[in-house]
């Protein structure tokens, strides 16, 4: 490619995302196209220690607390990995970015959801992903996909967050149809995964007659 593409993956916990990375990556490797993969918050050294913190549960947080450290960890992504990627002319492609922090510490959480876009832009130096694929589960789904499961900190905030969280998915992906697009997650895994190929076919092929 002559110049990179950024896309992401993102929806509430228990759709599937991290699956489903894996798999369209390895599908776009086949292509012939060379791939980043990363996870936010993490893959840098600093990166994993703040998901650490975010996540062990040992130390109790405020929803602004969270929302700095996912920044802080955000920025270092973009600096050390993502970015580097795209100037090589490679697709990056992330499970989970900005959007999560604003639906999850913004709709769920209380802070303004346009706050944390702009704090958002700071931290990326106004990097964001070309295409969004949301992947839509209905609350009572993905609890029972993660029932016998060790909960993380911020999955064992309830079905009642979960739900908030959900909505805010759909408020957003609402909004922002030139750069969102939501994904049936509640199909099998093959059947997602096929969704997805067909939407990323079809930003490349635009991509091609550009």
């Amino acid at each position: 490619m002559k110049q990179g593409l950024f896309l992401c993956l993102d929806g509430v916990d228990g759709a599937g995302k991290s699956t489903q990375c894996r798999l369209l990556a390895d599908w776009l490797r086949q292509q012939g196209l060379t791939v980043t993969t990363c996870r936010d918050p993490g893959d840098t050294p600093l990166g994993e220690r703040i998901r650490s913190l975010l996540l062990d549960g040992e130390w109790p947080m405020s929803e602004i607390t969270e929302c700095f450290l996912y920044m802080a960890s955000r920025s270092v992504l973009v600096e050390q990995v993502i970015r580097p990627a795209l100037q090589r002319g490679e697709i990056v492609l992330s499970d989970r970015f900005l959007l999560s922090t604003v639906v999850y510490q913004g709709h769920a959480g209380g802070i303004p959801p346009e706050t944390i876009w702009q704090l958002g832009s700071l931290a990326t130096r106004h990097t964001f992903p070309e295409w969004t694929f949301v992947l839509d589960l209905p609350v009572e789904a993905t609890q029972r996909r993660k029932h016998g499961q060790t909960l993380d900190r911020m999955e064992s905030k309830g079905a009642l967050f979960f739900e908030q969280v959900r909505q805010g998915f759909l408020a957003e992906a609402r909004q922002h149809p030139d750069r969102m697009i939501l994904i049936d997650a509640h199909a099998s895994v093959e059947q997602v995964q096929s969704q997805l190929r067909r939407e990323v076919e079809r930003v490349l092929d635009q991509r091609s007659r550009s």
